[in-house]
C-alpha cells in the first residue's frame, strides 16, 4: 500500500535551530547518516509546525484536518546508490493529533508520540510549550518576527539560511520496525522564512544527551502560510553486507514491505 500524497497549509512553522559538535552529532546518528556540516559545524534543531487542512490530496480541504506538532531534526547527508544525498534525520516526532498517533507509519511516516501543545499567538509574538504524555519531550519557545538573524549565528543571511534548510525537504525518521527508516517529503509551493528573534528557549532533547560544551544556540526561521504537499519516499532498510566498518543500505522492495504493512500498526 502506497501513502497517498497529503496536500494542505502550514499555518505556522517554526525552526529552532543549534549549532552542534560533528563528532557528537556522527556518534549519535545511526548507519547510514552522517552530519551534514555548516561552516565546520553540524546543525540540528526542532521544527514547530501547525497544520491545516491536511487531507489526502484527493479529497477537499474542507473535510481537512488540523495539528500542532512537533520533529527533532538533524541536518544529514548519506551515500545511496552511489550518489551523495542530503536531509533530515528525525529522532523523534510529537503531536497534538490522536489521529495522527494512531496513523503514524501508515497513512503518516514515522512514530508519532501524542503531547499538549500550548500555544500563544499576537502582534507577530509566539510562545510554545510542548509537554509529551510520556514525559521524554519538553519544550518552550518564545520570540516574535524580526528583521534579521542574530549576529552570533553561522549563516552570513537569511538567504543563506533559507537555502540551507530548503534542502533538508526529505526527512528520514525510526519505523516501528527496527533498522527502517521511513522516508517523507516535504514539497512547498510558495516557500519563504524570515528570522524569529528568541527570548527564551528550553529543551529536554538538547539539555540531556548532549555535552553542555557541543551544543549552542543558532538561530530561529518562522515559515506563515505556505502551501504544501507531503510525499512518501522510499524507506532504507539495514543489510548484513558490509563494506569495512559501514553498513550499506538500500531502499526496501515491496515484497519486504508486505509483511511490514500487515502488522498492527502498536505493539499489542
Amino acid at each position: 500500500m502506497r501513502i497517498p500524497v497529503i496536500r494542505g497549509i502550514i499555518d505556522r512553522r517554526i525552526l529552532v535551530n543549534y549549532r552542534v559538535d560533528p563528532q557528537v552529532l556522527a556518534k549519535m546518528l545511526p548507519a547510514p547518516f552522517q552530519p551534514k556540516l555548516v561552516a565546520g559545524v553540524g546543525m540540528a534543531g526542532v521544527c514547530l509546525i501547525r497544520l491545516k487542512h491536511i487531507r489526502p490530496k484527493f479529497i477537499p480541504s474542507f473535510v481537512g484536518i488540523s495539528s500542532e506538532n512537533a520533529a527533532h531534526r538533524i541536518a544529514v547527508e548519506w551515500e545511496q546508490d552511489g550518489e551523495m544525498r542530503e536531509g533530515v534525520f528525525i529522532p523523534r516526532r510529537d503531536t497534538s493529533s490522536r489521529l495522527n498517533t494512531l496513523l503514524g507509519g501508515r497513512l503518516f511516516h514515522g512514530v508519532h508520540h501524542h503531547a499538549t501543545f500550548v500555544v500563544q499567538e499576537r502582534d507577530d509574538r509566539y510562545r510554545i510549550v510542548l509537554d509529551s504524555d510520556d514525559h521524554q519531550t519538553h519544550l518552550l519557545v518564545e520570540g516574535f518576527a524580526a528583521s534579521k538573524l542574530p549576529v552570533t549565528s553561522v549563516f552570513r543571511s537569511i538567504q543563506e539560511a533559507s537555502a540551507f534548510f530548503q534542502q533538508g525537504s526529505l526527512g528520514y525518521s525510526m519505523a516501528r520496525k527496527a533498522n527502517e527508516f521511513e522516508g517523507l517529503e516535504l514539497r512547498s509551493f510558495n516557500w519563504q522564512v524570515e528570522p524569529l528573534a528568541i527570548e527564551q528557549v528550553e529543551s529536554s532533547f538538547f539539555e540531556n544527551p548532549f555535552p553542555a560544551s557541543s551544543v549552542e544556540f543558532d538561530c530561529a526561521l518562522l515559515m506563515r502560510n505556505i502551501d504544501h504537499e507531503w510525499r512518501g519516499r522510499e524507506t532504507l532498510i539495514g543489510n548484513s553486507r558490509r563494506c569495512g566498518s559501514t553498513r550499506t543500505w538500500r531502499p526496501l522492495t515491496l515484497h519486504e514491505r508486505m509483511p511490514k504493512l500487515q502488522q498492527p500498526p502498536f505493539p499489542c
